[in-house]
């Protein structure tokens, strides 16, 4: 007994080199300006100059051109497919920068970071610390007086100022200390006896 037929495989068209390839049938040029980039998350999107719709350009596309990210109003052109959310860029072809909206230069007060370096004349005299702990992907970490126990924030640019590259929690260091916004803040630090 035979089963059900189906079509004759010789009766279907052959794959075109482009789906052997594994390459994504549909891909269509376009151009136009980056409407923002977000570096945190990865991507961005790309207003087409041909109205087809806002187009998503992940930064795995930037790569080939050593690029994790790209600035607003910069001309790209590229080529796209469409996915089930819309248009997403598959190759970088051109990158023009020369149209692209620099960010205004941050203006002292716009920011809620301090310069440690500015704060250091405000700082006291060097004094006994230990390390509470510090997390190097955060950039961050605290402190403890030998005194009391209270947190002092220092950041990782504190340390590599002091020529430390890595701290470990209870690890004896020596530490200037200013009041700062959110609380004391260690301006420079040394290694410890």
């Amino acid at each position: 007994m035979r089963a059900e037929s189906q079509p004759e495989l010789r009766d279907r068209p052959p794959p075109s080199d482009d789906v052997m390839a594994g390459e994504t049938i549909g891909e269509s040029r376009h151009a136009g300006a980056i409407k923002w980039f977000d570096v945190t998350r990865g991507f961005g999107f790309l207003v087409d100059e041909d109205q087809a719709g806002d187009i998503l350009i992940h930064f795995s596309v930037l790569q080939p051109h050593g690029r994790r990210s790209l600035p607003e109003g910069a001309r790209v052109e590229c080529l796209a497919v469409r996915r089930q959310r819309g248009l997403q860029a598959t190759e970088i072809l051109a990158i023009d920068l020369s149209t692209a909206i620099e960010p205004a230069p941050r203006q002292r007060g716009d920011s809620d970071r301090l310069d440690p370096m500015e704060m250091l004349d405000q700082a006291g005299e060097f004094e006994a610390v230990a390390v509470k702990w510090f997390n190097r992907l955060k950039g961050y970490g605290f402190l403890v007086r030998t005194t009391d126990a209270a947190d002092i924030f220092v950041h990782m640019e504190t340390l590599r100022r002091a020529g430390l590259h890595e701290v470990e929690p209870d690890q004896p260091l020596r530490a200037r200390i200013v009041e700062g916004r959110k609380g004391p803040l260690a301006v420079a630090v040394e290694l410890g006896d």
